[in-house]
């Protein structure tokens, strides 16, 4: 099955020094950017974290401090990458749960603004975890009917990626409705469409505004506590704060009243992306004031 692209689709995977968001670093970056016209670009580098690789990551993907120490740095190459990324939706395996927060990171660390709320996120193991629930591995098995082991090196980020792309090809072909009556199965609700938005609204699993989940969508409220509708009768969505002691009260409404908070979250130990987004509202709101 051909991918039913209407813009670039950028297929990726990362390995790094580690899991937090903040401190952890990209050592090796790997993507397939597959075109509407059916043409691929395949790209894979490694990356100097400025950060000695813990000997358990060494292990794990096989990527030593030697093999990194003369490559270039993520801020070497990050206008590169955002040239390259501009215009795209992404996809990927856990993808939206680390590698694009992960990414948005490193990209705001070079003083790039690149604007994943733009993008359509496709994440391969949430489409899969949806339909299936298990790991990479075993969705390689599942969709593509071979050991995952047998095909590619674990723990690097290019045999992740290309392990990737053909899950998500053997996912679109599994789960047409033709393919569910084929296997005798009930195709309402087990069947997904070619189609990117759709895809990435299927990937998407929480009402996060920012990455990390400090700032979520609520629903706002008139003055007696009851929700509003727009003309559709829809709930009429608003940005909530998620944890501390505004947890729950409206970001604008904080911003209004304990402008001081924003620059203790400035200041804190947040990712850039919640200082970013918070930045943002902050921004919206005091033009709403001018007006």
């Amino acid at each position: 099955m051909k991918l039913n692209l209407q813009k670039p689709l950028i297929i990726f995977d990362l390995e790094t020094t580690g899991l937090d968001l903040v401190k952890d670093r990209i050592i090796q970056i790997s993507y397939i950017k597959l075109f509407p016209d059916g043409r691929e670009q395949r790209v894979n580098e490694l990356v100097n974290p400025e950060k000695k690789i813990p000997g358990e990551v060494q292990t794990l993907t096989g990527i030593t401090n030697d093999m990194v120490k003369d490559k270039p740095t993520f801020k070497q190459i990050a206008q590169r990458l955002c040239n390259e990324f501009t215009g795209c939706d992404f996809a990927g395996y856990n993808s939206n749960h680390f590698d694009v927060p992960l990414l948005a990171e490193e990209f705001l660390r070079a003083g790039i603004d690149f604007d994943f709320s733009k993008c359509r996120l496709i994440d391969a193991q949430t489409i899969y975890h949806k339909m299936e629930r298990r790991n990479l591995a075993a969705a390689y098995k599942f969709y593509c009917g071979r050991n995952m082991e047998d095909d590619f090196e674990a723990h690097r980020a290019d045999q992740d990626t290309e392990a990737t792309y053909r899950v998500l090809m053997g996912e679109l072909d599994m789960y047409t409705e033709e393919r569910q009556k084929e296997l005798g199965e009930d195709p309402e609700g087990r069947v997904l469409t070619n189609d990117m938005q759709a895809l990435a609204d299927f990937s998407r699993q929480n009402n996060n505004v920012d990455f990390a989940g400090r700032i979520v969508w609520g629903e706002k409220k008139d003055k007696y506590g009851t929700p509003m509708k727009d003309a559709q009768g829809n709930p009429i969505p608003i940005e909530v704060f998620n944890f501390g002691k505004h947890r729950g009260v409206p970001v604008a409404d904080v911003l209004r009243i304990d402008p001081g908070y924003y620059s203790w979250i400035l200041g804190g130990d947040f990712t850039y992306n919640t200082k970013q987004v918070l930045t943002r509202i902050r921004l919206r709101e005091a033009a709403k004031q001018r007006t």
